[in-house]
């Protein structure tokens, strides 16, 4: 029996990856798609894949789409993400969407008893203690699709509890490695889109040039892990081979190596506890690059450190680190505001909230529309 696979964000980097692991095994079938905007791109896959549930974002898109009908469900924003991630018979839901949106469907696939296979990081930053909890309460498996966590997942495989004494998370150093503050101030949105290993989506990318795309995946680890701040480390690792690396109390190190493919770790995730063959570029070890590490530069980089910050801080303060980037991210993107502002509002977003727990899914909520409203009130 193939398992049914729903994929909220199927137009973006990481759902279009999930569908070339799903035509390279040949064990999955497609049940649900979602996308914002990108109706030619669905078009496509909801005819490749005879897919009958679909749920679009934009409501122009939306209507144009419906109009074409091609699907036997078309649903419409928020809703419809809840239903896919909600159908029954569904054995696995990938989130691959992009920002906070991403956490109301994860909650209700995990609810529902469903596999979360998570690239949405934004779910376990703003809520992590209320996503996993809910995936303890129902029995629920959440695996981690970002090749960071996929690394760590994978060398933990077969070690006794107890045994982990930190984690070491790799970065590219992204776009702008090796830049002085000086030199920030002056790129441009076109040079931060050009990420210099991974394809990825446009915010993420803009994320992996501020450093902020790692301070949130150290987040991640946290709660992914149950792990203290400290116990996250983050190595500078250009060459982008060593995916991430675990380090145990007796002093041994496991590390995950592989050619930056985001496809082997989605495939991970959708076949746990198995490995298929994959026909995507494998490592040449005799033509492989010098491996090198250096140290995070907090200074040039500060969102990085807001991100320890936060986890310091506790409560709603990884979520006002988290909306705070988004809105910022967005304004960049708007060329509204300058590179170097984005880091500048939210350290002001962040040095104005005033921490208070999140015990609901309101809270979160609450949280987030202060944070959004005060960097947009901060960048006027």
């Amino acid at each position: 029996m193939k398992k049914k696979v729903v994929i909220l964000g199927s137009t973006g980097s990481i759902g279009t990856q999930t569908l070339d692991v799903v035509d390279a095994t040949g064990k999955f079938e497609v049940v649900g798609l979602s996308a914002n905007s990108n109706i030619d791109l669905l078009t496509q896959q909801v005819k490749k894949y005879n897919v009958k549930n679909v749920s679009l974002s934009d409501p122009s898109a939306y209507k144009e789409f419906k109009r074409l009908n091609i699907a036997g469900n078309v649903l419409y924003g928020l809703s419809g993400l809840l239903e896919l991630a909600s159908m029954p018979g569904c054995d696995i839901v990938v989130n691959a969407l992009v920002g906070s949106i991403g956490l109301k469907p994860t909650l209700l696939a995990l609810e529902n008893k469903k596999t979360v296979a998570l690239a949405n990081k934004e779910t376990l930053v703003t809520a992590g203690g209320l996503v996993m909890e809910a995936a303890k309460e129902n029995n629920a498996n959440i695996y981690p699709v970002d090749s960071e966590h996929s690394a760590i997942f994978q060398c933990l495989q077969g070690q006794p509890p107890g045994s982990l004494s930190r984690v070491h998370l790799t970065a590219s150093g992204g776009a702008f490695r090796g830049y002085t503050k000086e030199m920030l101030g002056h790129v441009t949105l076109g040079e931060a889109l050009k990420h210099p290993n991974w394809s990825m989506g446009p915010k993420i990318t803009i994320d992996s040039s501020t450093m902020m795309n790692k301070g949130l995946e150290v987040i991640e680890a946290k709660f992914l892990f149950d792990l203290e701040p400290e116990g996250v480390n983050v190595l500078i690792h250009p060459q982008s081979i060593i995916h991430s690396m675990v380090e145990f109390k007796d002093g041994a190190v496991l590390a995950q190596l592989g050619c930056p493919d985001m496809r082997v770790p989605i495939a991970y995730a959708l076949n746990y506890p198995e490995r298929q063959p994959l026909p995507f570029e494998k490592i040449n070890f005799l033509g492989c690059p010098s491996l090198t590490f250096e140290k995070p530069d907090f200074d040039t980089f500060p969102c990085l450190g807001f991100a320890y910050s936060a986890l310091e801080a506790g409560g709603g303060a990884p979520c006002v680190l988290n909306m705070a980037n988004e809105t910022a991210v967005s304004l960049f993107m708007g060329q509204k505001i300058k590179f170097t502002d984005i880091p500048l509002l939210i350290e002001k977003a962040m040095g104005a909230y005033n921490v208070k727990n999140i015990g609901s899914l309101d809270d979160v909520l609450d949280t987030e529309l202060w944070a959004r409203e005060y960097v947009l009130s901060k960048a006027r």
